[in-house]
């Protein structure tokens, strides 16, 4: 029980980051609105591996996700 706490408090987190990232994105390279989800996710994911300050617990959140699973987080929204 206390596992699945924690897997759905992650779950959390890394959608809340997903969205912080699409808005420095927003803020740094113009307008997202227009574009693919697709290509969304795949900026993001070239954000993160680049140029993106993040802290290591969040790079831990990140790291396991495809863009594909970006994606997912994105149209969750």
């Amino acid at each position: 029980m206390l596992q699945e706490k924690r897997h759905d408090l992650d779950a959390e987190k890394r959608k809340e980051l997903v969205q912080r990232l699409v808005v420095e994105l927003s803020r740094l390279g113009g307008d997202l609105y227009y574009q693919p989800t697709s290509q969304i996710a795949l900026q993001i994911r070239q954000y993160v591996d680049g140029d993106a300050k993040l802290t290591a617990e969040e790079k831990a959140l990140l790291a396991p996700l495809s863009q594909r699973d970006i994606e997912v987080l994105l149209s969750l929204h």
